[in-house]
C-alpha cells in the first residue's frame, strides 16, 4: 500500500464539535494521526478475497453476522478514505443513503445496508466538513465559514459564503426552507435556502453555539461554556437556561420533557470528561437526579422504539444503553471495534434501526438490529445513474401488437417476406375504442345529433391509451385525483361542483385580453379581479373590505409615503373598482407590495406559482390567515402617527393623536384575559382582538351521536373561551396548572369569525347540526300548517286547490344552513354576554335598552371551492348594500352576490348561508351592526396634492452627476382640465409566459408574461414648452426581472438599480401619483398603444380622457399600425431605430395626434379621410410594414411642424 499521497497536515487536526476539549487529549488525537498509516490500522480485520481498494470499500466481518433481535450489532465497517478523520455523519432523511464527511472536505455517500458507494465528491478544499443535513432537493455541508448545497449525484446547487471571521459549528433545519448556523461568534444566522440569502440574525447572550437542537416548544442551543439555553422558535429570544457543566458542553439531546446533557467539568486546571449525565425536567424547567454511567460520555442520542432508551458513546468506543431516569448497569455496554482510533462522529437514523460511528483513522462502523434494516420508515426510490447502455439488439416482445418492426434490422431484398400473408387469409379487426369518459357524458350538450361538453383533461392531448385485452381493468384516470383535505364519501365519478362556483380562468388569444368576454361571467357594474397574479387567491377578501363602506371610504382618504403600504395600495385598487362599469381590475400593484411584507412572508401567505398551480395549499386555512393578517396591517398602517413624512391625511386628526384607526373601531374589540392558578392567584391583562375563531365543542368519538348546539352558543363559547392549560404562575415560582378565561368589555361594529373547519371532526360537526336545524324548521313549518288549518279551513282549503302553490318552503332551500342570518348580542354592565339567533326581518322591542344591545346582520360568507380537478379556489358570498347600488346600478336596494374572481352573479340569501360539507367549507364571516354606516364619516376627499409633480429627490445615487432627461412643472404650469399630456411607458419582464402549442400548430397561451413598469414619460401637450418632458421616471424595483426587453424598450441592466443607475430612478407609488393627480385633474392622455401601458401601470382611466393613436389610424377589422411605420409615413420621421426611447414615442404620439387633427379639420368628409387610411394600408402591405433602412430624412420635425 502507498500512502505517500496523504496530507502532511493532518497531524495539527482540531475537534470542530467540541473546541474546549483539554490539550491532552488533542494530544491523542494528533498521536494517531501520523501521515503514514498505523500498520495496526486494520490488524484485527478479516478483508475479503479482493482486499481493500483505498478509495473506499466495505470491509465485512467474514464470519457470517448473527444478529439478535432488538438488539444493535455491527454490521459493516466501510473505510471512507484512509487515515482521514471522518468529522460527520448523516443518515438521508429522504433516500437509503448514509453520509459522512472528513477532515480533507470530502463527502462520501453509501447507499442501503450493504454499504455500497453510492457518490463521493470534494466538499472543500481547505477546510473540514463540521455538518450534514439532508433537504428535499439535496444535501447542505457546513463548513467554517460557508454552507454549500449539492445534489446528491455531486453537483452543486448553491455556496453561501460568509465571513472570514466566522467560526460556524452547528446546523438546523428548522423547515424546509430555513436553517440556523451557530458558532464561535456571538450571532445565529438564518439562512433562507430559497433564496439562498441571510433572513435574520439573532445576537445570543453567550458565545459559542456548537450544538443545536428543536422540540415542538423551544430551540436548543449547547453552548462551549457548559450552558444549554432554550430559545422562542419565533423570536428566538432566550427563555431558560440551565447551567449544565463547569467546564465545557460535549453533547445532549431532546425527547419528550427530558433534556440529558453530558459534558466536561474543571478538575484540578483542567477538563476531564463527566460521568454524570444531567438530567432536567421541561415541564417543572429544573434538574432531577442526574444519571452516572460507566463510560466516559462524548455522544449521547435518544433511541426511542419500545421505551425511551439512551445511546452513550466514549471517545474510545464503549457504548453504554440505558434509561434516563433508570440505573445504568455495566452490563448494557458493547464496544465499537475502532482499532485503537478514536470515534469522532456518531448519528442514528430517524427509523431508529441504525447507528453509524466515524473514526480518526477514516473508517466508518455501521451497527443495527438487523442485516435487512432501512435508514427510513419511508423512503423515496434512490435514482441510480443509468447503466451503461450495450450496443446490442433490444428484446422485442412479440406479444405486443403495438411494437415498431423498424426495430429490427432487416437487408433490402426484392423476395417477398413470410409475413406478407395472402389477402385470403388475412381479417381486418379495428380496434375497439376506449369507453367515453363519464364526466364528459354528464355535461355535454346536444345541438342536434352533436354533443358538445368541456375538456375534463384527465388524458393527454392526441394520445388514447387503448385496452387490446378484455380482462384488463377498463380505463380510468380518476384514481390520480387527489381528495380534498377533508376528504368526501361519494363517489369521485359523481361528484360535482356547480359551474358558477368552479375556477375561472382567462383564455387568451393573440390579441390577449382584448377579444375575452368578460360579459359573459359578469352582467353587472360591479367589477371583477382578474386571478393570473401571483397570489391573487385572496381577491375575495380584497372584494369583501372594498364592499364594507366605511373602510372603502377610510383607505381612499389614507396617504402615507411609506412605499410598501398596503393602505395606499388598497385605496388605489378601491378607486379603480369605483370607477369601472363592469370591467374587470387587477390588484398586480397590491399585491406587489403584499409580496415584500416580511410578515406576510413569515405567515405563509406569499405562495410560489408551483403551489397555486398544483393545488397543494389548504385554501380555507390560509385566507383565515390572510384575513387576520390584513386587518391587523392595516390597523397599524392607518393608525401610525401622521408627520411631516406624510403627503396629507384628510384623517389624521382622527387617528393620529389618539392611536386609534377606523380598522380599530370597526372591528376592534377590548377583550380581558383572566389567568387564575390553583394557588388562588389571579392575573388580568387587557388587550384588543380583530376577529374571533370558533372553537367547537369536544366530540367524544366514542359517542355515536352528537347533539344539537346553536350558532350562537358556540359563538358565545368561542368569545368568552374558558380553558385549562399550563402556564407561569409569580406566587408559586413555577409551572402550574392554570384556568384561562376570555371575556370582552364592549362590542364591536362587525363581528369577524374565522370557522376553521381544517378537518373532517369539524366538517361532521357542522354536517350534523345542519341536519338539525333542518329538522327544526320542517317541524316548525308543520306546526304552522296545522295551526292554520285549523283556524281558517276554507283558506286552508283554497290555498291548497290553487295550482302551483305549496305552502312548505323549497326543501332545498333549508338543507345545509346552520348559521343564522342575524344575531343579537348583549353585554350586561357586569359584563356577562349573551348571544341568540336572530331573524333578518325582526328588530328590538320597546322594553329592551339599544345601547348595550346589538343586531348583527350576517353580510359576507367566505368558501373554500374542493374542486380536484383544479386544485380548488376560494369564493365570496357577499351582501352588496344600498349605497353601492345606488352608484352602480343607480338603484337603492339590498342585494347578495356571489363574487368569483371576475365572475360576479346575484344569488339567493339561502345560498349565502348553504355549505354542502362535500365540496363548500366555510371560512369566514362577517356579521355587522345594523345601520352601520350612520356611525362613519362616508366622504372621500381626494388626498392626492399638486404637490406631487414638483421636483423630486432620485433614488439613483449617480443621477445628480448626468444631464436631467426632463424639466418639473412650475407653479404656473399645472395641468388644466382637458390639457394634452403625451404619455409613454416602457416594461421589464418578471416571469416568461407559458404557452403550449395546439395539434394544428398554433399557439395556446396558459399564462401571460408578468410585466413591470420600467419608465414612465410625459410631455407637455401644449404651451412654449410643447414637446418638453415633465415626468422621465425610471421605475425602482425589488423583484427579479428576467428580460430587461432592451430591444423595446431600451431598459438596459442597472438602469433600475439605486446603486449604479445614473437614471432619475423614483418609486411606483410616487410616480403612480403624478399620474392618478393627472387623471384627477382631468387631463387627456395622447399615446399609442395605451391601453396595455394603463394597464400595467395598474390605472382605471375614464375612456374620454383618452386619446390612442393606434385607433385613429386604423380601419375596421384591419391590423394594427405600429407608432414606426406611422411617424415615418405620416412625419417622414424615423424613430426606434436600434431601441425604443419613451421620451421620443411620445413626442412622436402628440405630433400624430396634431396630424390628425389636420386631416380632419376644415370638415373634411369621412370619406376623405377613409381614402387617406386606403392609402396607408396599400402603402403598408406594399412594404411589409417595414421603414426603409436606406432613406434619410428629408426635414426635422420642428420645422414640417411649423410650416404646416
Amino acid at each position: 500500500m502507498n500512502f505517500n499521497g496523504l496530507d502532511s497536515g493532518l497531524g495539527e487536526y482540531n475537534s470542530p464539535l467540541h473546541p474546549g476539549i483539554s490539550a491532552s487529549l488533542d494530544r491523542s488525537i494528533e498521536h494517531s494521526l501520523d501521515p503514514r498509516l498505523d500498520p495496526t490500522l486494520l490488524q484485527n480485520m478479516e478483508l475479503e478475497g479482493e482486499g481493500v481498494q483505498l478509495d473506499g470499500m466495505s470491509v465485512s466481518v467474514s464470519e457470517s453476522v448473527h444478529l439478535v433481535e432488538g438488539m444493535y450489532s455491527e454490521l459493516h465497517t466501510v473505510v471512507a478514505e484512509v487515515g482521514v478523520p471522518v468529522t460527520a455523519s448523516h443518515f438521508d432523511l429522504q433516500d437509503e443513503l448514509l453520509w459522512v464527511g472528513n477532515h480533507g472536505g470530502h463527502a462520501t455517500s453509501f447507499f442501503g445496508p450493504t454499504m455500497e458507494r453510492y457518490s463521493s465528491f470534494q466538499v472543500n478544499a481547505t477546510d473540514d466538513i463540521r455538518q450534514i443535513q439532508s433537504i428535499e432537493s439535496g444535501v447542505l455541508f457546513l463548513n467554517k465559514n460557508n454552507l454549500k448545497c449539492f445534489t446528491r449525484g455531486g453537483l452543486i446547487m448553491f455556496d453561501y459564503v460568509m465571513d472570514e471571521a466566522e467560526d460556524m459549528h452547528s446546523l438546523l433545519l428548522t423547515d424546509n426552507n430555513s436553517v440556523l448556523l451557530g458558532g464561535l461568534q456571538n450571532h445565529v444566522r438564518e439562512i433562507d435556502l430559497n433564496a439562498v440569502q441571510e433572513s435574520e440574525k439573532y445576537t445570543v447572550e453567550l458565545p459559542g453555539v456548537t450544538i443545536m437542537r428543536q422540540s415542538n416548544r423551544f430551540f436548543f442551543c449547547g453552548h462551549t461554556s457548559g450552558k444549554v439555553s432554550l430559545r422562542d422558535l419565533r423570536s428566538f429570544k432566550l427563555e431558560h437556561e440551565f447551567d449544565a457543566y463547569s467546564g465545557s458542553l460535549s453533547d445532549f439531546d431532546v425527547h419528550g420533557n427530558l433534556l440529558v446533557t453530558c459534558g466536561f467539568s474543571n478538575r484540578m486546571n483542567g477538563l476531564s470528561c463527566d460521568r454524570f449525565l444531567m438530567v432536567y425536567d421541561l415541564r417543572m424547567m429544573r434538574a432531577i437526579s442526574p444519571l452516572q454511567v460507566h463510560v466516559d460520555p462524548l455522544f449521547l442520542r435518544f433511541i426511542p422504539t419500545y421505551t425511551s432508551r439512551l445511546a452513550i458513546i466514549s471517545q474510545s468506543g464503549q457504548c453504554q444503553f440505558c434509561e434516563p431516569t433508570g440505573l445504568a448497569s455495566p452490563a448494557d455496554i458493547f464496544h465499537v471495534n475502532t482499532v485503537g482510533q478514536l470515534v469522532m462522529t456518531f448519528d442514528v437514523s430517524s427509523s431508529k434501526r441504525a447507528l453509524v460511528f466515524g473514526d480518526s483513522g477514516g473508517c466508518v462502523h455501521l451497527w443495527a438490529d438487523s442485516p435487512e434494516a432501512t435508514f427510513n420508515a419511508y423512503s423515496r426510490e434512490t435514482e441510480f445513474p443509468m447503466p451503461c447502455m450495450v450496443d446490442t439488439l433490444p428484446h422485442l416482445d412479440w406479444n405486443d401488437d403495438l411494437l415498431p418492426l423498424s426495430l429490427i434490422p432487416v437487408p433490402l431484398i426484392t423476395e417477398s417476406l413470410l409475413s406478407d400473408w395472402p389477402t385470403a387469409n388475412c381479417v381486418v379487426t379495428p380496434r375497439r375504442a376506449p369507453p367515453v369518459d363519464l364526466e364528459i357524458l354528464r355535461t355535454m350538450k346536444k345541438v342536434g345529433f352533436i354533443g358538445y361538453a368541456p375538456n375534463p383533461k384527465t388524458k393527454l392531448r392526441n394520445q388514447v391509451p387503448y385496452k387490446l385485452k378484455e380482462m384488463d381493468v377498463e380505463f380510468d384516470n380518476y384514481n390520480q385525483i387527489p381528495e380534498s383535505p377533508i376528504g368526501r364519501e361519494e363517489d369521485t365519478h359523481l361528484y360535482m361542483v356547480p359551474k358558477k362556483y368552479r375556477k375561472v380562468t382567462i383564455k387568451y388569444s393573440k390579441l390577449g385580453l382584448e377579444d375575452f368576454d368578460f360579459k359573459h361571467y359578469n352582467k353587472t357594474l360591479f367589477a371583477g379581479l382578474e386571478p393570473h397574479i401571483p397570489n391573487a387567491y385572496c381577491n375575495c377578501m380584497i372584494q369583501v373590505l372594498y364592499l364594507l363602506e366605511p373602510i372603502r371610504c377610510h383607505v381612499q382618504n389614507h396617504l402615507c409615503q411609506k412605499e410598501f403600504c398596503l393602505g395606499c395600495e388598497l385605496g388605489f385598487l378601491f378607486h379603480m373598482l369605483d370607477l369601472s362599469r363592469g370591467d374587470p381590475c387587477q390588484a398586480s400593484n397590491f399585491l406587489r407590495a403584499f409580496r415584500t411584507i416580511p410578515e406576510a412572508s413569515a405567515l405563509g401567505l406569499i405562495l410560489a406559482d408551483s403551489d397555486e398551480a398544483t393545488g397543494k395549499v389548504n385554501l380555507g386555512r390560509l385566507i383565515q390567515s390572510w384575513n387576520r393578517f390584513i386587518l391587523t396591517q392595516l390597523h397599524q398602517e392607518t393608525q401610525e402617527q401622521e408627520g411631516p413624512q406624510a403627503y396629507r391625511s384628510v384623517m389624521g386628526s382622527t387617528f393620529g393623536s389618539s392611536g386609534e384607526s377606523v380598522i380599530g373601531k370597526l372591528f376592534g374589540c377590548e377583550v380581558e384575559n383572566c389567568s387564575t392558578c390553583r394557588c388562588g392567584k389571579e392575573t388580568v391583562r387587557v388587550s384588543s382582538s380583530l376577529l374571533f375563531t370558533l372553537q367547537y365543542p369536544d366530540i367524544n368519538t366514542a359517542d355515536k351521536a352528537i347533539r344539537q348546539y346553536e350558532f350562537a352558543e358556540v359563538l358565545k363559547r368561542s368569545i368568552c373561551l374558558e380553558q385549562n392549560t399550563q402556564a407561569w404562575c409569580e406566587n408559586c415560582e413555577k409551572y402550574q396548572p392554570t384556568i384561562q378565561t376570555r371575556n370582552i368589555r364592549c362590542l364591536p361594529d362587525v363581528l369577524v369569525i374565522n370557522c376553521e373547519v381544517n378537518s373532517t371532526k369539524e366538517a361532521e360537526f357542522w354536517k350534523c347540526q345542519a341536519e338539525y336545524e333542518l329538522r327544526n324548521k320542517m317541524r316548525k313549518e308543520d306546526l304552522e300548517a296545522i295551526k292554520m288549518k285549523e283556524n281558517n279551513p276554507t283558506e286552508w282549503e283554497a290555498l291548497c286547490n290553487a295550482e302551483g302553490l305549496s305552502f312548505y318552503t323549497s326543501i332545498e332551500e333549508l338543507k345545509n344552513i346552520w348559521m343564522p342570518n342575524s344575531i343579537k348580542m348583549k353585554l350586561s354592565k357586569n359584563k356577562e354576554l349573551e348571544v341568540t339567533n336572530w331573524t333578518e326581518n325582526e328588530g328590538l322591542s320597546t322594553s329592551e335598552d339599544e345601547e348595550n344591545i346589538y343586531l348583527y346582520d350576517l353580510v359576507v360568507t367566505v368558501a373554500h371551492i374542493l374542486d380536484p380537478r383544479t386544485g380548488g379556489s376560494l369564493v365570496a358570498h357577499i351582501k352588496v348594500g344600498e349605497t353601492y347600488h345606488q352608484r352602480k346600478e343607480g338603484v337603492t336596494h339590498k342585494q347578495w352576490y356571489l363574487f368569483n374572481d371576475f365572475l360576479i352573479e346575484p344569488i339567493d340569501k339561502c345560498e349565502a348561508v348553504q355549505f354542502d360539507l362535500s365540496w363548500k367549507i366555510p371560512c369566514i364571516l362577517y356579521y355587522a351592526r345594523r345601520n352601520l354606516n350612520s356611525k362613519y364619516d362616508l366622504t372621500i376627499k381626494n388626498p392626492i396634492e399638486a404637490s406631487v409633480l414638483l421636483a423630486e429627490a432620485s433614488l439613483a445615487r449617480k443621477q445628480r452627476k448626468c444631464h436631467a432627461t426632463f424639466i418639473p412643472l412650475m407653479l404656473n404650469e399645472m395641468p388644466q382640465p382637458n390639457d394634452l399630456v403625451g404619455l409613454d411607458a416602457e416594461f421589464v419582464t418578471l416571469n416568461q409566459e407559458e404557452a403550449e402549442l395546439r395539434s394544428d400548430g398554433t399557439k395556446s397561451t396558459i399564462k401571460p408574461s408578468q410585466m413591470s413598469v420600467a419608465r414612465i414619460t410625459c410631455v407637455r401637450g401644449q404651451g412654449q414648452n410643447e414637446g418638453v418632458p415633465f415626468i422621465d421616471d425610471y421605475i425602482s424595483t425589488q423583484e427579479q426581472v428576467v428580460d430587461y426587453l432592451t430591444q423595446y424598450s431600451g431598459i438596459k441592466p442597472g438602469d433600475l438599480d439605486a446603486k449604479i443607475s445614473s437614471k432619475h430612478l423614483t418609486t411606483l407609488k410616487s410616480t403612480y401619483l403624478k399620474l392618478r393627480f393627472l387623471i384627477d385633474v382631468g387631463v387627456k392622455f395622447v399615446g399609442h398603444g395605451l391601453q396595455k401601458d394603463f394597464r400595467v401601470i395598474n390605472l382605471m382611466i375614464p375612456k374620454e380622457q383618452v386619446i390612442d393613436t393606434v385607433y385613429l389610424f386604423h380601419m375596421p377589422r384591419k391590423r394594427m399600425i405600429s407608432l414606426r411605420f406611422l411617424a415615418w409615413y405620416f412625419l417622414e420621421l424615423k424613430i426606434q431605430g436600434e431601441t425604443h426611447d419613451s421620451i421620443e414615442d411620445a413626442r412622436t404620439a402628440l405630433q400624430l395626434y396634431r396630424k390628425y387633427l389636420e386631416l380632419t379639420k376644415h370638415g373634411m368628409d369621412v370619406d376623405e379621410f377613409r381614402k387617406i387610411l386606403k392609402g396607408l394600408y396599400e402603402k403598408g402591405r406594399k412594404m411589409d410594414w417595414k421603414v426603409p433602412e436606406s432613406e434619410e430624412v428629408q426635414s426635422s420635425p420642428k420645422r414640417r411642424h411649423s410650416n404646416g
